[in-house]
């Protein structure tokens, strides 16, 4: 099904824009994590918030889900994957592919400082989805660095497309099949030639044929490297549109002050842009 506004991220600035967006009648996807394993869930009372104080944050957080829910918001819980801007966008997410018109980035504040040799080998070994590319690694040796709870699944997955699996981290995780060795590093490198030959952690090197780096988010500029941003945000106009026709952003992915204030107010005014953007920009035949 294609959305008019897709939403990437389910924080405070994703949920206030499709509580905006579906006040103007558009179709809204929101995409993220559990809302329950966000920051602002394990916060332990939050007095700030205009009307709510001396919530906790996931109390705030499960009233704006709630009233997101019952415009008639959808949802997808996953991890965006890759985004292609072509007639609109195309988010993957798992093996699922969402697409809409619109496009509005708060994802929060995703600092992702990549490995040497990650950038140069994407695409050439390098690879942020198992379900994606598992299969062209079976029977191959591939290293599994392990930064998110789901990457154990994924490491197993992986093991049982048949691909030998060596996992990376600092802590051998729960839910790791036994069978999976498990080298605890945190130093590491990715190696090759023409495409990956290796992982390098804490100055051993792993021969592998690819790199499967599973973090918890993929950042935005990951995503869509043409993406402007300043200081390490995305860089936005007063509408929160980004350099990006139909791309938009709000809350701490923008900047500071990273509060639940701002980025309620961020995602609104996002939305009713993304919204301006949609009417101005009727699809063809429309």
């Amino acid at each position: 099904m294609s959305y008019d506004i897709m939403v990437l991220g389910s924080g405070p600035a994703g949920l206030a824009a499709a509580v905006a967006a579906r006040g103007r009648d558009k179709s809204v996807l929101v995409i993220g994590g559990r809302w329950q394993d966000s920051p602002l869930a394990k916060a332990e009372r939050v007095d700030n918030y205009p009307g709510l104080p001396g919530r906790t944050g996931l109390e705030l957080l499960e009233e704006f889900v709630r009233h997101a829910q019952a415009l008639g918001t959808d949802f997808v819980v996953g991890k965006a994957l890759s985004l292609l801007a072509w007639k609109g966008f195309s988010l993957t997410v798992g093996s699922q592919v969402c697409q809409g018109k619109a496009l509005i980035l708060a994802p929060g504040v995703v600092r992702n400082a990549k490995y040497p040799g990650e950038a140069e080998y994407l695409g050439r070994g390098v690879s942020y989805c198992a379900t994606c590319d598992g299969m062209l690694y079976r029977n191959r040796p591939v290293a599994v660095v392990g930064l998110a709870p789901d990457a154990p699944q994924e490491a197993n997955y992986l093991r049982s497309l048949g691909c030998q699996v060596t996992y990376v981290s600092p802590l051998r995780p729960e839910g790791l099949d036994k069978d999976i060795p498990c080298v605890q590093a945190g130093k590491l490198a990715v190696k090759g030639e023409q495409t990956v030959t290796g992982l390098e952690a804490d100055g051993a090197l792993l021969p592998c044929a690819g790199v499967f780096i599973l973090r918890r988010a993929v950042a935005p500029t990951d995503l869509l490297p043409a993406l402007e941003t300043e200081e390490g945000f995305i860089r936005v106009d007063r509408r929160m549109a980004t350099n990006v026709a139909g791309v938009f952003a709000a809350g701490d992915c923008t900047g500071g002050p990273l509060q639940i204030s701002k980025a309620v107010g961020e995602g609104h005014v996002a939305a009713l842009s993304a919204c301006e953007y949609l009417d101005a920009n009727p699809p063809a035949g429309a």
